[in-house]
């Protein structure tokens, strides 16, 4: 008998079940709907969609009259998406999350002397459309071979500074293979792993699944990057074959393998996966063992909810005698005794008292509170009956999220637990999945951070006959930055004083948060003194006070100030002293017309050679050391061009001061009689 294992990771990832989520939608509506290029890679759903009335179109100029355009998932490149916004048409952005990050990170991160290198397919609309946000050069690789090459052709890549990012579908193995290249090659590069972590995991496991499997079938659009990429991986280690639709399987000899492995690339909806399933069954074997049969729906991104299948029973068997009020008469460490008005002793364990696991009722509740509960079970024999809290707050829960979905509404919740591809949240005893790649403001930022905090979210998705919901804290957290970036520039003021946060560091300054909008602290702007890097005075996390030195709302950027007045070594200097005020200085370095001392830090003074002494000084250094410390005399101080003249020389003794220009008249008047007489003999 033969056997087939259908991998869990199998069918339409976040991002598709997005885009054809939102066409769907907005052609229950009756908007007439048009995509620039095909929206996925799967022709089977092109086909269908296309019988809905949706068109495909290559340019933004042929969209028809009246149409909603829908920029394809993979994304489009700079000039497409400027094309688009200047025809005037109607359009909705269906660019997967994941692919827009990879354009933001290369908008941010290249500039005119940084090289960005992408790992990818050079013809796929995605690379072409990252390519197209590099600011400087910019190369395609297809292998970790490739970027060898690449940098033999190129040797002063190995010394370039270079930001490395990849196509989200691409091989995770060519990529940590180039990985190890890039490290070793490029001696200035900065690494982003762009590959999406539904790709990475599905890609581990077909690979997991094709090493104990006689052979892999692999559903999806031959034209899919993904689809490719998962029979590349399958085929290294059994024979492997791709389909379109199952009729294709008729075509293929499946009677000499025993078991067998199906997955599926992420533009692959699951019926077809389904109708593969089960014409491998039939053509097999009609006794088909399918050791699991999972097909995925458009919520397959979200983790199973270990409460949903009871509580969906729970519901659906529901009448009001099981909806009670108690009364809470004592708590104690295991449960709560409640009064329900009824012959049996009500109770609550504590698992059935909230979701969120950092909930404690002895500090939630108070004797004579009152509670609405759900009847879990009734023993009559006995005398009691136990009672879910939790259960019935999910259910009022439930209904809020459902009525939340696609809408503006903020819903508020905790974050209790870190799982394989983003976090929990309950809201109200109910739970949501949050993607990782929409929990936090940046990719970077370390979701264990977030466990045990309060978050607000916004509902993207939910799926009511699974009882499934997908949540965004991200778009929460880029609306409160588009409002609180709105507020800023009508409000803020050259000169202002704001606090922020350090939140990155380039060698020409530090970005720092000052509340929705970020601002850039020129590295002349952050030390008095001469620096060589920002991160000599401020770190990332760091919390500054700045100063707004220049406001540019056309080009929204804002140039802030992080040195103080009162630091200013000037000012210190002429707190301290004027003219004709003696210092103590240190010697700081010699040249050719005097020596230069430090008075304050930051501020030197010049010694004339002619200040040093009351004699002749052939060279500074016959006099003065380096590092030695002198008295001086101010003698004068130009505000203008921040220079300070001093002399020791009007320090010296009065009578020493006459003995040594005596001796110095003697010995130039020596110096000239010798002269004449050499002149004299020459003669």
């Amino acid at each position: 008998m033969a056997e087939i294992i259908l991998a869990k990771k199998a069918g339409f990832c976040f991002g598709v079940s997005r885009a054809i989520e939102l066409i769907e939608k907005l052609i229950a509506e009756g908007k007439k709907v048009a995509t620039l290029g095909p929206i996925i890679h799967n022709q089977q759903v092109i086909d269908e969609l296309s019988e809905k009335g949706v068109k495909v179109v290559d340019d933004p100029a042929d969209v028809p009259e009246g149409y909603v355009l829908v920029l394809r998932t993979h994304g489009v490149t700079r000039d497409v998406l400027s094309q688009v916004e200047q025809s005037g048409c109607e359009y909705i952005d269906a660019v997967c999350p994941f692919v827009k990050k990879i354009h933001k990170t290369v908008i941010e991160n290249s500039s005119e002397d940084i090289v960005t290198i992408i790992a990818g397919d050079e013809n796929h609309p995605e690379v072409k459309g990252i390519k197209s946000y590099a600011k400087g050069d910019s190369f395609v690789i297809d292998s970790a071979q490739k970027l060898e090459e690449l940098i033999a052709e190129h040797p002063d890549l190995s010394t370039k500074p270079v930001i490395f990012v990849s196509q989200t579908t691409f091989s995770v193995k060519e990529w940590e293979k180039s990985l190890k290249n890039i490290k070793y090659l490029c001696t200035n590069s900065k690494i982003f792993d762009t590959i999406c972590f539904a790709t990475e995991e599905r890609q581990r496991e077909a690979a997991a699944l094709s090493e104990v499997s006689d052979a892999m079938v692999v559903v999806g659009g031959r034209h899919s990057s993904n689809t490719r990429k998962l029979l590349a991986v399958c085929e290294k280690n059994c024979p492997s074959f791709l389909v379109e639709t199952a009729q294709e399987l008729y075509g293929i000899n499946l009677e000499k393998y025993q078991k067998f492995g199906l997955t599926a690339g992420a533009s692959t909806p699951a019926g077809i996966i389904k109708e593969v399933l089960e014409t491998m069954s039939k053509i097999v074997n009609e006794n088909q063992m399918i050791e699991e049969e999972k097909v995925l729906d458009s919520a397959s991104v979200a983790e199973e909810f270990d409460f949903a299948a009871a509580l969906e029973e729970s519901l659906n068997s529901m009448n009001s005698d099981q909806k009670v009020v108690g009364t809470v008469l004592r708590i104690t460490p295991t449960e709560i005794q409640v009064d329900i008005g009824r012959k049996q002793t009500g109770y609550i364990p504590y698992s059935e008292y909230s979701n969120d696991p950092t909930a404690d009722p002895k500090a939630d509740l108070n004797i004579g509170d009152t509670l609405n509960l759900i009847i879990m079970k009734t023993n009559d024999q006995e005398g009691f009956t136990m009672l879910s809290k939790k259960r019935y707050d999910a259910v009022a829960a439930w209904d809020t999220i459902v009525s939340a979905e696609g809408t503006d509404t903020i819903l508020e919740g905790v974050v209790t637990e870190v799982v394989r591809g983003g976090v929990i949240v309950v809201s109200n005893n109910a739970r949501l999945f949050i993607p990782a790649s929409l929990a936090t403001a940046n990719r970077n930022d370390k979701l264990e951070d977030l466990v045990k905090k309060t978050v607000r979210f916004k509902v993207i998705e939910v799926n009511k006959q699974r009882r499934r919901a997908v949540g965004s804290i991200r778009a929460v957290l880029k609306s409160e930055r588009k409002a609180a970036e709105e507020k800023f520039w009508a409000e803020a003021k050259e000169g202002e004083v704001r606090k922020g946060v350090v939140k990155s560091i380039m060698k020409f300054g530090a970005f720092v948060d000052i509340g929705g909008v970020d601002g850039m602290i020129h590295v002349s702007e952050l030390s008095w003194n001469r620096i060589k890097d920002p991160s000599e005075v401020v770190s990332i996390g760091d919390e500054v006070e700045v100063t707004i030195k220049a406001l540019d709302p056309e080009k929204k950027q804002i140039a802030l100030g992080y040195k103080k007045l009162e630091d200013n070594p000037w000012e210190i200097f002429k707190s301290k002293y004027a003219v004709d005020s003696v210092a103590e200085v240190e010697i700081a370095n010699f040249t050719e017309f005097g020596a230069f001392a430090h008075i304050v830090p930051g501020v030197d003074g010049l010694i004339h050679i002619s200040q040093i002494a009351n004699k002749h000084v052939a060279k500074p250094a016959d006099v003065l050391k380096i590092g030695e410390k002198v008295e001086a005399k101010i003698t004068e101080i130009d505000e203008e061009r921040k220079r300070v003249s001093l002399s020791i020389r009007a320090l010296l003794p009065v009578e020493e001061a006459a003995e040594e220009a005596a001796e110095e008249v003697v010995e130039e008047a020596a110096e000239e009689v010798v002269e004449e007489a050499t002149e004299e003999a020459a003669e």
